[in-house]
């Protein structure tokens, strides 16, 4: 489904900006978190003592005001940085796991072919050494030479199907490993989801 999501035509007018939109927004994201920081520290280090504060309590109120605003700032900053970090990364690992399972689905289709076609070999195969038993042997030459024929094949299709089940099989792990990072990724952005609306 995802796939069939990032095929559309926008997507693909989208990829080529893509990597210089995504630095772009991490590098104002940052600025906007060194920036929050900055005035955080800022207002955190202002102390007004008990009698200037009852002297003047708008001047205290008016920091503590803005000592709360660059707080919140630094809060929506750094989780929307980490976030964009997390969305980069899903993004990246949704793609991997489409390609993997498209590849997965394309080497089972050759695996299916390759012993649908060895079975018809060596039926073919079977079927030849029967009429050589009937006629006996050394008396058709050209079956023979059909037969070491068709033995080669059979051996050449045994080894191309081993091949493909060993790619299949690799093609099998990556997905699943791809699927195992995903699941962890998920996670961790539940964690982190619950985290951020208990310090809310």
């Amino acid at each position: 489904r995802w796939q069939k999501i990032f095929m559309f035509p926008l997507w693909s007018k989208m990829a080529v900006f893509w990597n210089k939109m995504f630095l772009t927004i991490i590098v104002l994201l940052i600025v906007l978190f060194l920036d929050a920081v900055r005035e955080v520290r800022k207002y955190s280090s202002i102390h007004v003592n008990e009698g200037a504060a009852n002297v003047n309590a708008n001047a205290f109120d008016h920091i503590q005001m803005k000592l709360f605003r660059s707080q919140r700032n630094l809060y929506l900053s750094g989780f929307s940085l980490f976030l964009w970090l997390v969305l980069r990364r899903t993004i990246t690992l949704l793609t991997q796991l489409a390609k993997g399972m498209t590849s997965n689905a394309a080497l089972e289709t050759q695996v299916n072919d390759a012993t649908e076609a060895a079975k018809k070999y060596m039926a073919e195969n079977e079927r030849l050494q029967e009429a050589l038993n009937e006629k006996g042997t050394g008396k058709n030459k050209e079956a023979v030479e059909a037969t070491e024929k068709l033995k080669k094949e059979v051996e050449h299709l045994k080894a191309e199907l081993q091949k493909t089940s060993s790619a299949l099989h690799k093609a099998n792990m990556e997905v699943t490993t791809v699927k195992k990072h995903s699941e962890d990724l998920k996670k961790e952005y539940d964690n982190l989801m619950k985290e951020y609306e208990r310090l809310q």
